[in-house]
């Protein structure tokens, strides 16, 4: 292993996606010396906006996705959308790439970081290469994981990472096929694989199984109804449910979900670990199809192919496979296929403890950070530290938020752990 002395930052941003890119922006122009590690193709994109597919569109309208909470209209203004434009994807990874180059401060450099090691001046960190790098302080903004597989899935034929190169080249080798393809989840996830498909031409059916069989629902019309904190039922998930129904009947529900974003937090820090674990097996499910919402003209091309029987939903289970034959046990009974492809579509791994990630098991292994208590990302403290001189964004977060995977969340976590990093540790920068 070669040593670089001169590799030296006061920051190093681990990741590359939006959070990541945010807090390097905001530490920069806060004065700082940032670098800034993605292995992926290209800083700025992450998993979340580094798809080309043009089919993909934002889940969140256009006015509400400024990286920049202080101007408001600085996405939309710089493609010249409409407020309420669903835009697409790539676009978005362009917008947040264009931030970055727009800050030559900030050191991208397209490597892995493979370990964090403490020493006096903060933390040495050893990249892919083999190269070593040292930063007073060191930030985690490493997204979304690819999804966890089951054991039972033993031996099935299935792509384990929609996200994957593996993935994307299965689909283009469908185009202008016939036969099933099974996706394993119905979420966003499978709504984006099944896009893909209808864009390449797979001439086929898709059937989507997951173990309600709900899809998600889509952005509409509804005026702002507002509520207080202090009006609604904290500490009881039960409660809060019908609360949330008592209030959907008289202002929809949409109107009702959106009145619970500013309070989010709040509502789950105020619940003990065994009402968070009761919303986690019981609640989760409906709050992630009512909550995340899709574009209306994806809901609307999710109805044609539902209608036109090349898309079908299923409530069940994978039972048994033997070889490409699967077998579901769903609501109607059971039900046998020999799908062309397999892909499991179940959403980003829930459970830190089973990162495949080497930096988060290196971190982990050594006891230099911690699960929280469930397990969904890393014990951090009130100001998003994970250890002295470590912070941590975005999901890795979640055991502290829940909600911590939107853009203006984000947005507003990078700029106060950006804060707290120079007030910390710079308070000159």
């Amino acid at each position: 292993m070669r040593s670089d002395a001169a590799a030296t930052a006061d920051v190093a941003v681990v990741g590359g996606g939006f959070s990541g890119v945010m807090t390097a922006v905001h530490l920069v122009r806060r004065g700082l010396s940032v670098r800034l590690f993605e292995p992926g193709a290209e800083p700025g994109r992450g998993i979340a906006y580094a798809t080309r597919d043009p089919v993909h569109l934002l889940n969140v309208p256009a006015g509400k996705m400024s990286a920049f909470a202080d101007q408001p209209d600085h996405f939309r203004s710089a493609l010249g959308l409409g407020e309420g434009t669903f835009a697409r994807r790539l676009d978005y990874g362009a917008y947040v790439a264009a931030i970055l180059a727009d800050h030559p401060a900030v050191s991208a450099e397209r490597q892995a970081v493979t370990a964090l090691v403490r020493d006096e001046d903060g933390w040495r960190l050893t990249l892919a290469d083999g190269s070593l790098a040292r930063a007073s302080a060191a930030v985690l903004a490493l997204g979304n994981e690819p999804p966890s597989v089951p054991e039972s899935w033993d031996g099935l034929p299935v792509i384990a990472n929609p996200w994957s190169a593996e993935a994307r080249a299965a689909i283009d080798g469908l185009a202008g096929e016939a036969g099933e393809v099974l996706l394993i989840g119905t979420g966003l996830t499978m709504i984006d694989l099944l896009l893909s498909l209808e864009h390449v031409g797979f001439a086929g059916k898709v059937v989507a199984v997951s173990r309600r069989g709900l899809l998600p629902r889509a952005h509409g019309p509804a005026d702002p109804a507002p509520v207080r904190l202090d009006k609604l039922p904290v500490g009881n998930v039960l409660a809060l449910s019908r609360w949330l129904r008592r209030r959907s009947a008289s202002v929809g529900f949409r109107a009702a979900i959106d009145s619970l974003r500013p309070h989010s937090a709040a509502l789950w820090q105020g619940w003990s670990e065994a009402e968070r674990r009761r919303f986690l097996r019981h609640a989760r499910p409906w709050w992630d199809v009512y909550r995340h919402r899709i574009a209306p003209e994806i809901a609307a091309q999710l109805d044609s192919l539902l209608r036109q029987g090349k898309l079908e939903v299923l409530a069940g289970r994978l039972q048994a496979h033997d070889g490409g034959e699967v077998q579901l046990a769903t609501r109607d009974g059971p039900r046998r296929l020999t799908p062309r492809l397999i892909v499991n579509c179940t959403g980003p791994n829930g459970n830190v403890t089973r990162t495949r990630n080497p930096l988060l098991r290196q971190l982990l292994g050594e006891g230099l950070v911690a699960p929280d208590p469930l397990a969904l990302g890393l014990l951090t403290d009130a100001e998003d530290r994970a250890a002295p001189r470590l912070w941590a964004l975005g999901p890795l977060t979640k055991g502290m938020y829940w909600e911590m995977t939107a853009v203006p969340d984000i947005r507003a976590q990078a700029e106060r752990v950006a804060m707290a990093i120079t007030k910390e540790h710079f308070p000159h920068g």
